[in-house]
């Protein structure tokens, strides 16, 4: 069977992603130090919750301005977020051409603000996933549980057959395939390029470093 869409995971696959630069970013904006934000995020648990649909943006920014006290606004949130993130020119080339081919789609482990925000987090890629970024926290279920990609092709409107799914961590990719769709863990450009031409959605890619 063809595929009909490509379901791309975010972090390391569209944009290369650091936790660093996050905390940074945020701790520069509100006055504390990177150390206490991402203990504030990450340590606690609150990045998890977020991801799980179990807090929603705004309650992140009150809840890391309760704990480091001070003022943080969503705003913040987004802007060390899409601070960041840098967008790989490579996998926009890829992109550029299979939006031309099949549907496109994003479905990552992150919460409500990546979706709510992307077209201001992820800017060059926001034309081809206007209205298709999936998020975790949209089904209460993280990859690589099989039941999130499921939930994920039932929202899209495409069955799972239809569907090759592409992370940088073996186990989503698993995930995906035990959910019935294709799947393939993505390491370098060399083998994406690969999967792609086995499902016959390279011809109009131009071959490049």
């Amino acid at each position: 069977m063809g595929i009909d869409l490509v379901l791309f995971d975010l972090d390391d696959v569209l944009v290369d992603y650091s936790h660093e630069v996050r905390c940074r970013t945020l701790g520069e904006r509100i006055g504390r130090d990177a150390d206490a934000v991402r203990a504030a995020l990450f340590g606690s648990g609150l990045e998890l919750q977020a991801d799980l649909g179990r807090i929603d943006p705004e309650g992140v920014a009150a809840t890391l301005a309760a704990t480091l006290g001070t003022p943080v606004s969503v705003a913040d949130c987004v802007a060390a977020r899409a601070a960041a993130m840098t967008p790989r020119p490579e996998l926009g080339e890829i992109v550029d051409a299979l939006a031309r081919r099949c549907r496109l789609a994003v479905l990552t482990n992150n919460g409500l603000m990546v979706r709510d925000h992307f077209a201001t987090l992820c800017p060059p890629f926001a034309a081809h996933f206007a209205g298709a970024v999936h998020c975790s926290a949209m089904y209460g279920i993280a990859k690589p549980d099989p039941a999130v990609f499921a939930h994920c092709a039932e929202a899209l409107g495409v069955a799972p057959s239809r569907v090759l799914f592409i992370d940088d961590k073996a186990p989503n990719a698993a995930g995906a395939v035990h959910a019935g769709m294709s799947g393939h863990h993505y390491q370098h450009l060399a083998g994406l390029r690969s999967a792609l031409a086995a499902h016959h959605l390279l011809e109009s890619i131009a071959h490049g470093s």
